[in-house]
């Protein structure tokens, strides 16, 4: 008996009224619900019944977002992961959508069945399916990242530098580098941790920056795709504390902007965003960025993006938030876990081998936080 039951809870680790109301959904768009949920003791099966016998013919239609949303929602039922209800829409997952994957940089397909389709997963894997914590990338590249965090993935950049190896779970040394990048941004870090990343992604539309250096660092970098920025540069410059510091941030962007102007003429937006990553992988980019942003304190950076928010000088690709409103429905205190699923649960295991602890991204004060656009 004992163990029946812990097999029934492993099989519906959340509410069955989740489950339910998921099946109901599902008749709703005239979706048919995956076989392994149609059994007869499942919930799933008996809210699609129900809901088959009332909607009848009159379902809406399904996209391919609306199949994505429910295949979402089922996943994190199955897994007892915390899911927005509210923030998560298939509107949503059309907003996010990219035509290339942010880590390999392959063109996405879709339901083809091969390893360049697209896949929408959670950055922060000790958060929950949520606003500002999704990101669109390929199933080659989903499939790598699996339990890990971004430190681990950067170690992984170690391990095949130095021994010498063309990739791990198919991914190049540059390609672990872009993921641990894009994960960080979802991770609360210590300030001088973040404050070393490179920006080698720039964060996709809707992602939440946690970090105030890193929210810096990205308002700083984008100032460079678009036109008007010689002004804002000394808007900003005058921002930043006068003598060593405002000496390093004048350095620092002049560099950033050589590495643009070699660049070249691009035609679009994304072309562009590509060029301010690449430049990122300059050395000396980096050295001076550090310079600059370890000079800084955290509450330097947050006055900064306040500031630069409030004056305009953000620009339409980002906007402000408190950092209690950008992980709204993220359950960062059970880890990501759904709430009637985490006591009985311990946090999973990243396949590095290492703990995924919900103190590491547990709550923070409110503080500042940059989001990409609606």
């Amino acid at each position: 008996m004992p163990a029946q039951a812990i097999l029934a809870f492993d099989q519906y680790p959340a509410d069955p009224s989740v489950g339910f109301e998921l099946g109901w959904d599902h008749a709703h768009y005239n979706v048919v619900p995956p076989p392994a949920h149609l059994t007869a003791a499942d919930p799933l099966r008996h809210g699609w019944l129900a809901g088959r016998a009332a909607f009848g013919a009159r379902t809406l239609r399904s996209s391919r977002q609306v199949r994505k949303w429910l295949q979402l929602r089922l996943n994190a039922w199955r897994r007892g992961r915390a899911f927005d209800s509210v923030g998560v829409t298939p509107r949503l997952l059309a907003q996010i959508e990219v035509a290339a994957c942010p880590i390999t940089g392959e063109a996405l397909t879709h339901a083809t069945g091969a390893p360049t389709d697209a896949s929408v997963d959670r950055v922060n894997n000790d958060a929950g399916y949520a606003l500002g914590n999704l990101a669109v990338m390929s199933v080659r590249a989903n499939q790598a990242k699996a339990g890990y965090a971004w430190d681990d993935a950067l170690a992984f950049v170690s391990q095949i530098e130095n021994g010498g190896l063309d990739a791990i779970d198919g991914l190049s040394a540059r390609e672990w580098a872009r993921l641990g990048v894009l994960m960080s941004f979802c991770t609360p870090l210590k300030h001088e941790e973040a404050a070393c990343l490179p920006l080698l992604v720039v964060p996709p539309a809707r992602l939440r920056v946690l970090n105030a250096v890193q929210a810096l660092q990205v308002l700083l970098t984008l100032q460079f795709t678009r036109p008007g920025h010689a002004r804002r540069v000394a808007e900003l410059a005058a921002l930043v504390p006068a003598g060593e510091v405002r000496h390093a941030f004048l350095v620092f962007m002049h560099t950033l902007l050589a590495r643009r102007i070699a660049a070249g003429r691009l035609g679009d937006s994304p072309a562009m965003r590509r060029a301010m990553e690449d430049a990122w992988s300059d050395d000396l980019v980096n050295r001076r960025w550090q310079r600059l942003s370890l000079r800084l304190t955290e509450a330097d950076c947050e006055r900064l993006v306040r500031l630069a928010d409030k004056r305009g000088l953000a620009g339409p690709s980002a906007r402000r938030l408190e950092r209690s409103l950008a992980t709204d429905g993220w359950a960062l205190e059970t880890a990501g876990y759904a709430i009637s699923a985490a006591p009985l649960r311990t946090a999973p295991l990243h396949r590095g081998g290492s703990t995924a602890a919900p103190g590491r991204a547990g709550a923070a004060p409110a503080r500042e936080t940059l989001s990409s656009p609606c």
